[in-house]
């Protein structure tokens, strides 16, 4: 291998790999509570996601019946979880989060998933 087909391929690597950090983007690694659970009450609910948040472009919306319920929602101590802290207890029947994060790379993510409060 000459020292020109050695520079190429640690080019084409390079870029390769600049490209493959370049298209990652926030996601989703787990929720408190989970997607779909049936659980009593939470004091709190968690969203963890797979990289570091901006906090000022980041958060969640929470909905019972089509209705917003009020949530103080702030990035954890760890930099990768949302937390909200419903201002009132949470009443029985079906809830709806719709989050939005944006990590360092500045793509605005968002998604969405139910639970229940029996």
């Amino acid at each position: 291998m000459t020292i020109r087909s050695f520079l190429a391929l640690a080019l084409s690597a390079t870029a390769l790999l600049a490209a493959t950090q370049a298209v990652a983007h926030a996601k989703l690694v787990s929720a408190t509570p989970a997607e779909n659970a049936v659980a009593a009450a939470p004091g709190q609910i968690v969203l963890r996601f797979n990289e570091k948040l901006q906090a000022k472009f980041s958060g969640f919306e929470l909905s019972h019946g089509g209705a917003a319920v009020p949530v103080k929602v702030s990035v954890g101590k760890d930099g990768l979880s949302l937390v909200g802290a419903p201002t009132k207890p949470l009443a029985a029947g079906a809830y709806e989060v719709k989050w939005h994060a944006v990590t360092a790379d500045t793509h605005r993510m968002q998604g969405g998933y139910s639970f229940t409060v029996r």
